[in-house]
């Protein structure tokens, strides 16, 4: 027989099956001795069968030379045979994907030089991804597994293979349970060990990546004022609440922007009076002028604590006919730094000024500066009858620079001053990003140019963009300096309805410096805390101080306070009574069923004496429950709930997202533009996102 003739043999041997090591190492000592025993007989069959082949020193030399060489090339041809169907495994893995994405690949016996190498550890549970994680001996070679046979080797080898090797979720496999098709055999391990020293694992199963979530907002440079929740007072130590009213948007717009982008705003970015205020409401309307606003009180029970209630403050400004409108000066103040160029900040400024020009009567006028380094005038005063010279100078506008804002703002002033209009609406609108970062920097500095070019009777309106550096807490002091309105413009729709829809209460006031003060009864009322206006308090002495600035009301315009209020022997009471306070003065029989008093102080747009409202709050304006409330008090009521959630509020911590949820759809109505709805997509998508 040839030595070709015993490759063939050897290559129609079958591939061993998958044993322990003390078997794999028993089988190759026999094969080895069969080998052994075939090569005595093929030299005894050589020649003659009568003489017999001299035997020498160097005869038997080269005998035992051959001999060695034959083993080595059996042992070479072994291991081919073994190596053949590792590649063909290797190679379907890889097809399948089931092979690490880096590009490596550590066949069976070599180390993974990706990982660092480490002292082996106990036996671990299965992966989080279901695979059965691979462990190794030190010194052990792992193998992938392969498909045994019960039948090839004695059944205890391969019940003791099948109680070691576990399928994804930790069951041990049963013998006779089909295995894998098209595994390999084991390469040779590189050391002998016993069967206990070097256990058989199954080979990692590798799941594709987890999703991630869509990139959270970089919140880390964005600025807000940081202010803590109005605290619980008590009526006996401090009895009058005072605050200016406030018709910003700004945070809602944000909230809004950051629950779709798939992740929780920043608690102080959550304003709880601007989330409320967003929505139209449908409050009783004055019917003259010379009434500019009417107040609308609610008590209800409060649906987040038993043991107080809530008594909400409505106020809805007279609606000017357009027709009836003043004419307008506007100052379109442009950032166009370097900063402002992104998709959601300039780009989307021409989108929302072009919608504000279509929104302009003939007779107004329109001016543009913009600034960056330095500041420039784009476009003189000109009647927005020109409309598509305005157009042209807004489509032309460019991105690049620094910041100076300080020097924009006077030029703004400046032009404003030049086509001022006598008893009409003379106003300069600022629309940045809010980087200030040349000039006049510092917030006290810009509020005190703001002051003074305020007395002259040219306001202030602030329209924020983008993200990133966008400085919120600048834009609420220019804004409440400027007898203005800060909004943040983050999709055409939202331009759409601050500059289009609500023109009126955002471009023509009709009142200013309107402040609140409410004074709570002791006898009927043991403690409240106002939701929200944290940014928006005022002294108590402040209210009847004309020359202390408030907010302002626009046409047509709502604006919506919230209490909660502890009656008088609630259990829900937080203070305890005082030890030595003064004995309550006995109030007049006509007040005694009063629990507060609302009084509100105003200005007209071109005054500078204040006016007073008053109105009495008792039972008359008390509901039974909160399902027989309105249907605005009711949806205002689930508005709140969920800005204080989202603020981290601890009153609202075991409050459900459901409720507010419900709530809210109850109170929904009539919703032509889909702000509700909306709204109501906020609260889903917060509740997914909320693992607090």
């Amino acid at each position: 027989m040839t030595m070709t003739d015993e490759f063939d043999k050897l290559r129609r041997l079958p591939s061993p099956p998958v044993v322990p090591e003390a078997v794999r190492a028993r089988a190759l000592a026999a094969a080895m001795q069969a080998f052994d025993a075939e090569e005595k007989k093929s030299s005894s069959s050589q020649g003659s069968s009568r003489w017999l082949r001299q035997s020498s020193v160097l005869n038997r030399i080269w005998s035992t030379r051959m001999v060695t060489q034959h083993r080595y090339l059996a042992g070479s041809a072994l291991a081919t045979m073994l190596i053949i169907p590792a590649a063909a495994f290797l190679t379907l893995e890889l097809t399948r994907g089931n092979l690490p994405s880096s590009g490596q690949v550590v066949l069976p016996g070599m180390a993974d030089v990706s990982k660092p190498q480490v002292e082996p550890a106990a036996p671990k549970a299965p992966s989080e991804h279901g695979g059965v994680k691979r462990e190794r001996a030190q010194g052990q070679a792992v193998s992938p597994p392969a498909s045994p046979k019960p039948s090839d080797h004695d059944p205890s080898d391969v019940a003791d293979l099948n109680n070691r090797v576990a399928p994804s979720g930790g069951a041990a496999k049963q013998v006779g349970e089909p295995s894998a098709p098209f595994a390999p055999a084991p390469m040779p391990a590189p050391t002998m060990m016993t069967e206990s020293e070097a256990p058989l694992v199954a080979a990692p199963r590798y799941a594709p990546a987890k999703p991630e979530l869509p990139p959270s907002l970089d919140e880390g440079r964005n600025r807000f004022a940081s202010a803590d929740a109005n605290p619980v007072k008590s009526v006996a130590s401090d009895p009058v609440s005072t605050f200016s009213v406030d018709v910003d948007t700004a945070s809602y717009s944000f909230v809004r922007r950051s629950l779709m982008e798939g992740h929780l705003p920043d608690p102080d970015s959550v304003r709880v009076e601007e989330m409320v205020n967003y929505f139209p409401y449908d409050w009783p309307r004055p019917q003259f002028a010379a009434e500019p606003f009417r107040t609308t009180v609610t008590v209800t029970p409060t649906p987040w604590n038993t043991g107080t209630r809530l008594m909400q403050v409505a106020i809805k400004g007279f609606e000017t006919a357009p027709s009836a409108a003043p004419p307008a000066n506007l100052v379109f103040l442009i950032d166009v730094s370097g900063s402002m160029d992104a998709p959601d900040k300039l780009p989307l400024l021409k989108s929302a000024f072009r919608l504000l020009v279509g929104k302009l009567k003939p007779e107004d006028k329109v001016s543009i500066v913009t600034y960056a380094g330095n500041a420039g005038t784009v476009l003189e005063p000109t009647a927005a009858r020109e409309r598509d010279r305005i157009l042209a100078a807004i489509d032309n506008l460019q991105p690049g620079g620094s910041t100076a804002g300080a020097e924009g703002i006077e030029a703004a002033y400046q032009l404003a001053r030049q086509a001022f209009i006598q008893g009409g609406v003379n106003r300069v609108m600022l629309a940045t990003d809010g980087d200030f970062n040349v000039g006049a920097s510092s917030d006290e500095e810009l509020k005190r140019l703001i002051e003074q070019r305020r007395r002259d009777g040219i306001f202030l309106s602030v329209l924020g963009f983008g993200q990133g550096n966008l400085n919120d807490s600048l834009m609420q002091t220019l804004a409440q300096n400027g007898n203005g309105t800060a909004a943040y413009i983050d999709t055409l729709a939202e331009a759409q309805k601050a500059l289009v829809e609500e023109a009126g209460s955002t471009l023509f006031p009709i009142a200013k410096d309107v402040k609140i003060q409410v004074e709570f009864n002791p006898e009927r009322i043991a403690e409240y805390r106002l939701i929200g206006y944290e940014t928006r308090a005022l002294k108590r002495e402040d209210f009847n101080n004309d020359r202390v600035d408030a907010g302002d009301i626009g046409s047509g315009h709502s604006v919506t306070a919230i209490y909660e209020v502890t009656p008088k022997g609630s259990a829900s009471a937080l203070n305890d009574p005082l030890r030595y306070g003064p004995p309550a003065a006995s109030a007049p029989a006509s007040v005694s069923d009063e629990m507060a008093f609302v009084k509100i102080r105003y200005k007209q747009p071109d005054g500078d004496r204040s006016k007073l409202i008053t109105t009495p709050v008792s039972e008359m304006n008390a509901v039974r429950d909160l399902a027989s409330a309105p249907q605005d008090v009711r949806f205002a009521t689930a508005v709140a709930a969920f800005a204080q959630k989202l603020r981290g509020t601890d009153a609202l911590e075991s409050y459900p997202y459901r409720a507010i949820l419900d709530m809210a759809r109850n109170a929904r109505g009539e919703d032509p533009f889909g702000y509700r709805g909306g709204f109501l997509d906020l609260v889903r998508l917060a509740e997914t996102l909320d693992r607090r």
